[in-house]
């Protein structure tokens, strides 16, 4: 059974066929790991299968829907250490989405080498491109999966071990009984379109369906009428529905006829249930939205610490792909900590540990190539010096050489009494410097004494840090006042030195305070990257966030401490119900192995907001697991409030395993029926895994 990809072009086809011929390419992790490993694109033209020269029969794989960049020539530090054995024309490194490291690979010739640069490239592009019925169809791909002795049909051993597959443990004579009836030729064997009715009896979405039919004035379509009574009453999209509902109607209904007569099948109504503007987060929030005029102590700053470290903070490697992946996902403020070098070079490392170095010329070259590839907003760079005077003068001339004039070198001094903006503000530590170097900064880091000497004395220019421990004393002790001051100054929190294994702490206890730069440890997955995450997905993935007008406004003497004490205090119930699973992905191979989910939502904020409650496990089911449960919390502060959906494996015997989640912000949060698009522990996109809620936000 062959499934079509359109792709430019017969060099583009000729590309393919070279990548599905498999080929071996030398995988290159440092100067003396080089090892040939053979290739191979698979038919559905969205996996990339590989084993080692020594291996027999056992490919591993991975998805080119997993690939996020492919980089030509000597543009990693692995290839960089074998640029004088391997010319540029023969490299190229695969970039992947999240935290998996990159692969770095060496064709035996420069024609072999494009072939799967532009390969990869055009299956990458394709896939981008997929319509939204094309990326919901995933009968190609689970066809490919279940055909196993390759004779382009399907039986029904065949059909029982797909749906162990497809993560769900279905009774035997259910299965033979949908089987049958897709079994239009009698043939006992599945073709063409005969699976295709198969795959779609098993993806029926009744509850869809249902809803669907409550709405539809014949049972059978939704008139512009019908969706727009839908979308006023279900999604509390009252003005401009009329118009919404047509516009809808032309973008996500397949039919011509129906688009033709303003109306929408159950196709189209699921495919809008499914799209971004179906989503829980509302799509108005994704985009710039938020005032960038005010002073820059008005923002949350997406943060990083130890900036250069890939893995621990004792003997893991420093490396610029590390300042690469911080930038790419949004961060504004990297961490650069420089020591004396080798032959007068400033080198970039955790000093006194055994973490390896990386140059320092080499990490501002990067942040210089980098610094605004995903926002156009200021890019702090936070400085620990621990350089000599030679030295120094040494990291002076890379910056202003770098960088040039992408470099703020301008004072606040004497020009303002409040910091800059977002829009015309760069900021460095200003201490024990170099003149040539202290003249490029822009930001001084001070100690701290108290509340009171920074509410006399203090400059706008100043900003003091934190370790997260001192900082939760603070919250403590005198949150109005920690708020306070940060309404006028910048707070830099960073991690405990205890954290060597590079976890973090959470970050929302910081954020209650008004504290603009919390720093975290990106390249450690968890929680709190999630909900770093969630935080500044909104305003356009900017890295900076407008703080709440109660963290904002001077006279506030907001508490999160005490939230029910300010006089703009108006609680909300917040109300979830859990409906429907769709897609689940297996966590074993193992065929017999099938998840028992359950849902939980997370509500992260001040104290009185925290709070976790889950649904009912389900057994054997993660393609179509359905709960119907509703799940009910009070949120006292809504501006601080983040929600995370989790879904977990349940296991009675050990802790359950880790599935999927989701983070945004509670004002992020489309009432009505809604899909929540499950992300991995590593922030990518588990698509098409996603849970099918409805949202209902009521005062108190």
């Amino acid at each position: 059974m062959a499934f079509s990809h359109s792709l430019a072009g017969e060099q583009d086809h000729q590309n393919l066929e070279a990548m599905k011929a498999g080929m071996f390419l030398r995988k290159v992790k440092s100067r003396m790991w080089k090892r040939p490993r053979h290739y191979k694109l698979q038919e559905d033209c969205k996996t990339i299968a590989y084993k080692s020269s020594w291996a027999i029969n056992s490919y591993s794989t991975f998805s080119i829907s997993d690939v996020e960049d492919v980089r030509e020539g000597h543009q990693s530090e692995a290839l960089l250490n074998v640029a004088d054995e391997f010319p540029a024309d023969r490299c190229f490194t695969l970039v992947f989405r999240g935290r998996r490291g990159n692969l770095d690979l060496v064709a035996d010739s420069a024609k072999e080498a494009q072939a799967w640069i532009r390969g990869i490239r055009a299956l990458m592009e394709n896939m981008e491109n997929m319509d939204e019925s094309t990326k919901l169809d995933q009968y190609p791909y689970w066809f490919l999966k279940a055909d196993l002795n390759k004779d382009g049909r399907i039986n029904f051993k065949e059909a029982k071990k797909l749906l162990k597959m497809m993560n769900v443990d279905m009774n035997e004579e259910h299965a033979c009984c949908l089987f049958i009836t897709a079994d239009k030729s009698e043939s006992g064997t599945l073709e063409d379109q005969e699976f295709v009715e198969f795959y779609k009896m098993l993806t029926e979405r009744t509850e869809v369906l249902d809803l669907f039919q409550d709405y539809s004035s014949d049972g059978q379509s939704l008139s512009q009428c019908d969706l727009e009574e839908f979308l006023r009453e279900e999604q509390l999209e009252g003005e401009g529905s009329y118009e919404h509902a047509l516009q809808l109607i032309d973008r996500y209904e397949p039919s011509d006829t129906a688009r033709k007569n303003h109306s929408m099948s159950v196709d189209g109504f699921l495919m809008y249930l499914v799209s971004r503007e179906g989503s829980i987060f509302n799509p108005e929030r994704r985009g710039l939205f938020q005032d960038m005029s005010q002073p820059l102590a008005h923002y949350y700053i997406s943060s990083s610490h130890n900036t250069y470290l890939m893995e621990d903070q004792l003997k893991g490697p420093s490396s610029i792909e590390a300042y690469i992946q911080a930038l790419k996902r949004g961060c504004r403020c990297v961490e650069v900590d420089c020591w004396n070098g080798s032959n007068g070079e400033p080198v970039v490392y955790h000093g006194h540990t055994l973490t390896s170095k990386i140059l320092l010329k080499d990490v501002i070259t990067t942040i210089a190539n980098y610094a605004f590839k995903a926002s156009e907003y200021p890019l702090i760079v936070s400085i620990e010096n621990h350089c000599s005077i030679e030295q120094q003068e040494v990291m002076a001339r890379y910056f202003r050489d770098i960088l040039g004039d992408m470099l703020l070198t301008n004072t606040v001094d004497g020009v303002s009494s409040e910091l800059p903006s977002p829009e015309v503000s760069s900021s460095k530590s200003k201490q024990n410097l170099c003149r040539e170097l202290s003249d490029l900064m822009f930001c001084k880091s001070i100690h701290f004494h108290s509340f009171e000497h920074s509410r006399m004395s203090a400059k706008p220019d100043e900003m003091s840090s934190f370790s997260e421990s001192k900082a939760r004393k603070y919250s403590k002790e005198a949150g109005s006042d920690f708020v306070l001051h940060n309404t006028r100054q910048l707070t830099r929190v960073y991690p405990s030195g205890i954290r060597t294994d590079s976890s973090n702490y959470c970050p929302v206890d910081m954020w209650n305070m008004g504290c603009q730069i919390v720093a975290l440890n990106f390249q450690t997955a968890g929680m709190e990257m999630d909900l770093n995450d969630g935080l500044f997905t909104q305003n356009g993935c900017s890295g900076y966030i407008l703080k709440p007008e109660i963290l904002c406004k001077k006279e506030s003497l907001f508490n999160p401490e005490n939230p029910e004490e300010h006089e703009d205090y108006h609680p909300l119930q917040f109300s979830v119900k859990v409906i429907s699973g769709q897609q689940l992905p297996k966590l074993k191979q193992k065929e017999w192995s099938i998840v028992d989910p359950l849902v939980r939502v997370e509500i992260y904020g001040v104290s009185l907001d925290q709070a976790k409650q889950e649904t009912k496990y389900i057994d054997n089911n993660g393609f179509n697991p359905r709960w119907n449960e509703t799940l009910k919390f009070t949120i006292h502060t809504p501006e601080l409030a983040l929600v995370r959906f989790v879904v977990e494996d349940y296991d009675k015997a050990s802790r359950n395993d880790f599935i999927g989640q989701y983070t945004l912000p509670f004002t992020c949060i489309q009432p009505g029926y809604r899909h929540v698009h499950l992300l991995s522990k590593d922030g990518t996109s588990l698509h098409p895994s996603s849970i099918y809620v409805h949202i209902k936000i009521t005062q108190l």
